[in-house]
């Protein structure tokens, strides 16, 4: 190592102990000239202290980070002990810092520089997140937290225990496969439904609709109906919001193909891409014409939980028996029967015809007319949506999002027409 680079290096393990111990003295910013346990310059000094003990690791002895390291942590340990005395509510986020400001500046010498100062940046992130993290954690409920768990325990330990092999007819029954497909939706899924839990009022309807089309655009659209049912001044911001929550559908099964079949992505790009930006578009417009913006209201109740043992088994029942239609209506009909069958699971589930589709696609079935099935499948659904904001919610807010509807059907019937 020459000497500019170990310049360099030591430079960036005391900038690690900088950006740190900024973060961790801001924090602790109120209180007296001695009463933090660490700040900006002891952090600094001790990121530099790891980038001097890295430097004689490899002029001396391999052994000076560890013994250093011993030596900080009974350091610390003291100091919270005797703090612990004196106060009994205390935290260890200070003490686990400084240990990794440590770390981070012996690896910044002996190691490469670039993911030393990515951790550093994302420690230092997650330590001035303090508020909002613990936000989030007192709007997650129980029963979510252990829905969550037991998803996570079922797709770590079972999951790769279960044969993959095809079984039933044609063998497009494989169980390793089919709760592969589960995992990746209910997840999704759940990302989109944590989001508006997490966010709640804050964000008002229109973000409910965002996130819920990443939840379930259907059952969004059943909810936010109901809402104008009690309030009909939300007429306008609610028909934005389920058009809103449709157009993320769109991006969603891009997402979908991307992972289970990739050849299916450029037939299907510029189809959903346009139907996604012409319902943002569409949604845009209905808000814009609104008399007045319309405050933010409750979250809205009525989106399950999609990480819900029930909904995620529920959801492997239905792609199973779309599966095995697809396979069927292929076989007596041909192409024209996987677009029966695109027709028939757009009433009830996109993502299941989608990720049955992508696993036909091949010498079974042409990208192209994967494509136009998926199409299919995702106008119906996109119907019966128009269906459940004029049935469910009053017909001022179903002709809103028909209208929009309707242009983006046809927005997206002429780019699959046009496109290669």
């Amino acid at each position: 190592m020459s000497d500019g680079d170990l310049v360099l290096r030591l430079a960036l393990a005391l900038a690690i102990g900088l950006i740190l111990g900024l973060e961790r003295g801001w924090h602790g910013r109120s209180q007296a000239e001695g009463g933090r346990i660490a700040g900006i310059r002891t952090f600094a000094l001790t990121g530099l202290l790891g980038g001097i003990a890295g430097w004689l690791s490899i002029v001396a002895t391999p052994l000076i980070p560890a013994m250093a390291m011993l030596g900080l942590g009974a350091l610390l340990a003291v100091s919270y002990w005797v703090r612990m005395k004196a106060d009994a509510d205390l935290g260890l986020t200070t003490e686990i810092a400084l240990l990794l400001t440590f770390a981070l500046g012996v690896a910044a010498v002996m190691g490469a520089m670039a993911p030393a100062a990515a951790v550093a940046v994302i420690a230092a992130l997650l330590l001035s997140l303090k508020p909002t993290l613990h936000h989030w954690v007192r709007k997650i409920e129980r029963l979510e937290l252990e829905a969550l768990i037991k998803l996570g325990l079922i797709s770590v330990v079972v999951w790769p225990l279960l044969p993959d092999e095809g079984f039933g007819p044609g063998g497009v029954l494989n169980p390793n496969e089919l709760w592969w497909a589960v995992v990746i939706v209910a997840g999704l899924s759940f990302a989109g439904y944590l989001a508006i839990r997490i966010a709640g009022a804050r964000l008002g309807i229109l973000a409910t609709g965002l996130f819920g089309g990443l939840a379930s655009s259907t059952s969004t659209t059943l909810a936010l109906s109901r809402f104008v049912r009690r309030d009909g001044a939300l007429v306008p911001v609610a028909a934005a919001a389920i058009v809103v929550a449709g157009s993320v559908t769109f991006l969603r099964i891009l997402a979908l193909v991307a992972v289970f079949e990739p050849a299916l992505l450029l037939p299907l790009a510029w189809p959903m891409g346009v139907m996604a930006a012409t319902g943002i578009a569409g949604a845009a417009l209905v808000q814009g014409l609104a008399e007045a913006r319309t405050p933010a209201r409750d979250e809205i109740k009525g989106i399950a939980n999609p990480l819900e043992l029930t909904t995620a088994l529920g959801f492997a029942v239905v792609l199973a028996v779309v599966l095995i239609v697809v396979h069927y209506l292929g076989a007596w009909l041909g192409t024209g029967g996987v677009y029966a069958a695109g027709a028939l699971s757009g009433l009830t589930d996109v993502d299941a015809l989608t990720i049955s589709v992508s696993r036909l696609v091949g010498p079974d079935l042409s990208a192209a007319h994967g494509a136009i099935a998926i199409f299919i499948a995702a106008s119906v659904n996109t119907v019966v949506k128009a269906g459940i904001s004029l049935i469910a919610g009053d017909g001022r807010l179903g002709l809103r999002v028909s209208a929009v509807y309707v242009a983006v059907i046809v927005a997206g019937a002429a780019t699959l027409w046009i496109t290669p």
